[in-house]
């Protein structure tokens, strides 16, 4: 049983590792012709490349004639291998390390919702069953009040989304893959994209608004606690994703037809992500091939020779006698 766990594991890591390479190479043009929602949901097809993954393989239909010697796949052999690993322990150590991720989030999450309550954080939304909206206690001296309402707006449309409880979704697939920095990268820049995807939702209603919207961005401070489970109003600590917020905010939002053909891209993306996490894993036993192949040879006494027969478990095959 923990053989198959840990084997499930590293199978859904990699085919997640994978996904992230593709959608991180994917999401510029796909945000640059289609639009932020489009390339926010992209990154749809990592979980459903790692769970793909889990869905049981192809069965094998090639047998290796007799005498070729197995077939060299260094997927297999590594699975193979890890038949004869401590997985017991090995597991024992992933589940410890993902008990660790889970409570460096939750120390994390409590320190964000402390400062809420002294009036240090905000804006942004903080909780994810029944997601409310932060503010700092100084919002009214900071702001105008067009700037609060654009504020508001902003995070009502994250709840509206259901993006907390996506990002919940994002934090617990970064405590079940801790080891793979892909996964906590794919998180980083997936709730950037989030972000891109709601300034233009609320930008579409308000198109009018943009340099108010921007000043808004420059002029809010969250300080150096994020809310992990929550959507805040940066992306980041650094200037970098902000620059690229302010930039989004210039470009011109896709027309309808540009949006249908995104969306017929990005369900083919979907499709290929999924068929191609669960095309390379090892190749399944097909039911009713042989076992690892058993050589029997055969020593024919008073004759100077060795004949060497392949032995089917199905099938006995007699000495030859000459």
């Amino acid at each position: 049983m923990a053989t198959e766990l840990l084997v499930a594991l590293i199978h859904l890591n990699l085919a997640a590792a994978g996904a992230v390479l593709a959608v991180l190479a994917a999401r510029p043009l796909v945000r640059k012709h289609f639009g932020p929602e489009m390339a926010y949901r992209l990154w749809l097809c990592v979980p459903i490349a790692a769970a793909a993954a889990l869905f049981p393989a192809a069965a094998a239909t090639r047998i290796v004639p007799p005498g070729e010697g197995p077939h060299f796949d260094p997927v297999y052999q590594a699975s193979q291998g890890l038949m004869h690993a401590p997985a017991g322990t090995l597991l024992g150590l992933w589940l410890a390390g993902a008990a660790l991720a889970a409570a460096i989030i939750a120390v994390s999450q409590l320190k964000f919702l402390d400062m809420a309550r002294r009036g240090l954080a905000g804006p942004a939304v903080a909780g994810v069953i029944v997601p409310r909206i932060v503010m700092p206690a100084d919002t009214d001296a900071r702001f105008s009040v067009e700037e609060r309402a654009l504020i508001r707006a902003h995070e009502r449309t994250h709840i509206d989304r259901g993006d907390p409880r996506t990002n919940g979704l994002i934090a617990l697939a970064q405590c079940l893959c801790w080891l793979n920095p892909l996964v906590h990268l794919a998180a980083r820049e997936a709730r950037l994209d989030q972000e891109l995807a709601c300034d233009a939702l609320v930008l579409a209603h308000r198109p009018g608004q943009k340099r108010r919207y921007a000043e808004t961005l420059l002029k809010t401070q969250l300080g150096a606690i994020a809310a992990p489970l929550g959507c805040h109003w940066l992306a980041g600590r650094s200037a970098h994703p902000l620059e690229q917020r302010i930039a989004a905010l210039r470009r011109p939002a896709p027309d309808f037809q540009r949006q249908d053909i995104g969306a017929f891209v990005m369900g083919g993306a979907i499709l290929l992500a999924a068929y191609g996490a669960w095309k390379a894993q090892p190749l399944a036993p097909a039911e009713g091939m042989p076992p690892d192949e058993v050589y029997v040879v055969h020593e024919v006494h008073h004759m100077q020779a060795i004949i060497v027969a392949h032995h089917k478990p199905a099938l006995a095959v007699p000495p030859l006698r000459l």
